[in-house]
């Protein structure tokens, strides 16, 4: 398994720890957006994995600033610690 793939395993096994749900999801037609939800009592987030070294493209960026301007959270997430950060633990 990809080592972006054990951090998705891992993230998801906390959030359900908690009582929520990490969604993956596809957008057809819409490149580039985060490939994540998280959906936990009082708190919905947009999250894109990546592993250290990995770009970030274009259109990936272009989704977090549209999300964020319509007061969206949207994260991207580089360790278990930066998503346990967005978490609030």
């Amino acid at each position: 398994m990809a080592r972006e793939n054990k951090l998705e395993e891992r993230c998801r096994l906390l959030v359900e720890s908690m009582g929520g749900k990490l969604f993956k999801w596809r957008s057809p037609g819409n490149k580039g957006v985060p490939d994540r939800i998280v959906l936990l009592p009082g708190f919905v987030a947009f999250v894109e994995f990546k592993i250290t070294g990995r770009p970030f493209q274009p259109l990936q960026e272009y989704w977090q600033k549209w999300l964020k301007e319509r007061g969206h959270k949207a994260y991207v997430i580089y360790t278990y610690e930066d998503f346990k950060a967005v978490l609030g633990l």
